[in-house]
C-alpha cells in the first residue's frame, strides 16, 4: 500500500469540507458517515512517525479522530441526527485538519545517523531526510531516488566539511593542482565546486580517509543523473548497482566525520 502523509489527508479534507482551513464550525449531516469513516481510515495509516504533535495539538488529534469515529456509531446505531460535538468550540474536523497541516511529509527514520556533528540544525535534519529517504527508496526498489538522494548527501556533507576548514582549503587547491589530481583550478567558493572537487579537497586535507574518497568517486558521476539530458547523452541509467555505491559512499562519509 502507498505511504500516507499527513498532507495528503489534510487534502482529502479539504475536497470534502473545503471550510475546514478556516471556518470553526462545519454542519455534518447523518448522511455523510461514509466521508468520515473515510477520514479516519485515511488517518490512521499515517505512518506514527510523522505526527509530531504535542500538548494541545496533540490532545486535538486524538480527540479529534476519537468524537468522529463516536458520533459515526451513534448513527449507525440509533439512527438519530445527533449533531458532532464540537471541542473547544471547533468542530472536531477543522481541529483534525489543522493539526495534520502542522505535521511534516517527511522525517529521518530513527536509523538514520544523527549527524551531530553538524551544528547548523536545520542542514544538518535537511542531510539526514535525504539519506533517510534514500534508503527507503533503496528498499522500494527506486533506484534513481537512492542514487541521487545519497549523492546529494554525500555532497552536502562534504561541502559542510571543506568549509569548515576554510583557512586550510585554499592550500590543498592548490596542492591538487600542482600534482595533477584537479585538472583545473576549482571556483573561489566552494559552494560552486563539483562534487568530484569536494572528495579531493576533503581526502587531502584528511576529513575523509583515502577509502572513503574511492567510494564517493565511484558515485560522483551517479549524482548527476537527476538530469535527464545528460543521462541520455552518456547512456546511463540508475539501477541497484549505482543505488548500493551512492549509499556506501554516504555511510563511509558519515563514518569519517563523525568524531
Amino acid at each position: 500500500m502507498p505511504r500516507v502523509v499527513p498532507s495528503q489527508v489534510a487534502e482529502f479534507i479539504d475536497q470534502l469540507y473545503p471550510s475546514a482551513q478556516t471556518a470553526n464550525q462545519i454542519h455534518i449531516h447523518m448522511g455523510a458517515t461514509g466521508f468520515l469513516a473515510g477520514i479516519v481510515s485515511f488517518a490512521k495509516q499515517i505512518p506514527p512517525e510523522l505526527i509530531t504533535l504535542t500538548g494541545q495539538d496533540l490532545a486535538d488529534y486524538v480527540l479529534s479522530i476519537a468524537l468522529i469515529e463516536d458520533i459515526r456509531q451513534v448513527w449507525l446505531a440509533a439512527g438519530a441526527h445527533w449533531q458532532l460535538p464540537n471541542h473547544r468550540g471547533t468542530s472536531p474536523i477543522a481541529l483534525l485538519r489543522r493539526a495534520l497541516a502542522k505535521c511534516p511529509d517527511e522525517v529521518p527514520s530513527p536509523a538514520t545517523a544523527e549527524l551531530f556533528f553538524v551544528a547548523d540544525v536545520d542542514l544538518r535534519d535537511s542531510i539526514r531526510r535525504d539519506i533517510s529517504a534514500a534508503n527507503q527508496d533503496m528498499v522500494n526498489a527506486e533506484w534513481n531516488g537512492a542514487t541521487v538522494l545519497a549523492g546529494a548527501a554525500t555532497e552536502a556533507l562534504l561541502l559542510w566539511a571543506v568549509k569548515s576548514k576554510s583557512g586550510s582549503w585554499t592550500a590543498a587547491v592548490q596542492a591538487l593542482l600542482a600534482a595533477g589530481t584537479l585538472p583545473q583550478k576549482p571556483k573561489s567558493d566552494p559552494e560552486q565546486w563539483t562534487l568530484i572537487e569536494l572528495i579531493e579537497v576533503a581526502c587531502h586535507l584528511g576529513l575523509i580517509t583515502p577509502k572513503t574518497a574511492t567510494q564517493a568517486r565511484l558515485g560522483k558521476d551517479f549524482r548527476n543523473l537527476i538530469h535527464p539530458g545528460r543521462a541520455s547523452r552518456l547512456g546511463q541509467v540508475c539501477d541497484r548497482a549505482t543505488a548500493l555505491s551512492a549509499l556506501a559512499a554516504v555511510e563511509h562519509v558519515v563514518r569519517d566525520l563523525t568524531p
